[in-house]
């Protein structure tokens, strides 16, 4: 591998054109052109490929995800009056049909927005957050910023309070709780941060959060972050227990390594979220085929889930903003050279050549198990938050 990727200003420059381009001429237009629901409101992320609409359903998680990315282009990139407005089009559908009566919010509605299902998770909840806090600062409403902020409260208070969340299995026979949710709290309290709200109460949930993934998931014996423990921290010798998501936590790696950074190079985060990184890059790669496996046993024992050795898109955009940023933090080469195998083979195997955007779900040698490009999972969020990313912190770095 090249040990001076990153030292030649013309790669660099080429890199930095390549995540703008893709993010602003094909990823952002190929959704602009496709998603947006002018009868309904909110958008249909549901797409074949070509951009056509396969289900008319509308997952929350994607209505947030969507107008948090817009609102942050308009506020990064460039005050682009249809990226507000559309940003305007995904709050004001949200604010319509994704709270229930109690509160709480639904995973999924129809196009016209009638409920569809609930599920026992705060994700609907955290991404609508950082969709109503990054859409404040746009366009510098206190009231919705307020709103992102109560919405936090309520899901700390559901999380804290057992009972206001059905659990995954019965908690008087074994208690259970994932990397997901401290992982998600992190960044969705940076990015209230980010948008001036309560950044105190903010920084002192992310410095909870960062405690408890290194104290109860980290598992220094096995060099691997669990997606799942009791609520002490212990292991579960089982399927689940045993099961270590990558991507996840490659994820919170770049959560808690950004952390750092925003602090000065805080060095007890920096050290935490390097290990992570290290840790699951070993795990993750594959050796044989390349790309990133999606779920690994700690005790290498078989994995029940079928498609723990795909190579879906997610994990390989956060492994990529994760070892970029970990370079610049660091300038250790090791981290240009994983970025480099990790950026390489996912831009040969996941783009689109022909329609746009990438595909979202390999089999392990590449090959293209299915070619739609959104449902209720995969829609404008991981792909264009890595381009937009990479693209900033490499020309912060040049």
């Amino acid at each position: 591998m090249n040990t001076n990727y990153f030292h030649d200003k013309k790669d660099i420059n080429n890199l930095i054109e390549l995540y703008k381009h893709g993010l602003l001429n094909d990823t952002v237009p190929f959704w602009m052109n496709n998603c947006i629901d002018n009868v309904n409101g909110g958008f249909k992320f549901c797409l074949d490929r070509k951009g056509n609409v396969i289900d008319n359903d509308k997952g929350i998680w994607t209505q947030g995800r969507f107008t948090w990315l817009l609102s942050t282009l308009y506020l990064t990139v460039e005050k682009r009056e249809e990226w507000l407005s559309t940003a305007k089009h995904g709050i004001d559908f949200i604010k319509k049909y994704g709270f229930d009566n109690d509160g709480k919010m639904f995973f999924s509605v129809t196009q016209d927005g009638k409920p569809l299902r609930k599920r026992r998770y705060i994700f609907s909840e955290t991404f609508t957050i950082v969709a109503f806090a990054a859409y404040s600062k746009a366009v510098d409403d206190k009231k919705i910023a307020n709103e992102a902020f109560d919405l936090f409260k309520k899901v700390l208070w559901y999380l804290s309070e057992p009972g206001l969340l059905e659990p995954k299995i019965n908690p008087s026979t074994r208690t259970m709780k994932g990397l997901a949710v401290p992982m998600i709290l992190i960044v969705t309290a940076q990015i209230l941060r980010e948008s001036n709200i309560e950044p105190d109460f903010c920084t002192n949930i992310i410095d909870q959060m960062i405690k408890e993934i290194h104290d109860d998931f980290m598992k220094e014996e096995f060099k691997g972050v669990l997606e799942s423990v009791t609520n002490e921290g212990e292991i579960i010798d089982n399927f689940d227990g045993r099961m270590m998501c990558p991507g996840h936590s490659l994820e919170a790696a770049w959560f808690i390594i950004q952390e750092s950074k925003f602090r000065n190079n805080d060095e007890k985060l920096l050290k935490i979220g390097l290990k992570i990184l290290d840790w699951m890059l070993d795990w993750g790669w594959d050796k044989e085929f390349g790309g990133i496996y999606y779920y690994r046993d700690m005790k290498n024992y078989p994995i029940q889930e079928y498609w723990h050795d795909m190579k879906f898109w997610w994990p390989h955009n956060e492994a990529i903003i994760a070892t970029l940023l970990a370079y610049i933090v660091t300038k250790d080469d090791k981290y240009a050279n994983w970025h480099k195998l990790i950026h390489d083979w996912s831009y040969k195997h996941f783009p689109d050549q022909d329609y746009g955007e990438w595909f979202g779900y390999l089999h392990r040698d590449g090959r293209i198990s299915v070619d739609l490009k959104g449902n209720m999972w995969k829609g404008p969020f991981h792909l264009p938050r890595m381009q937009l990313v990479c693209w900033k912190l490499l020309e912060e770095y040049i």
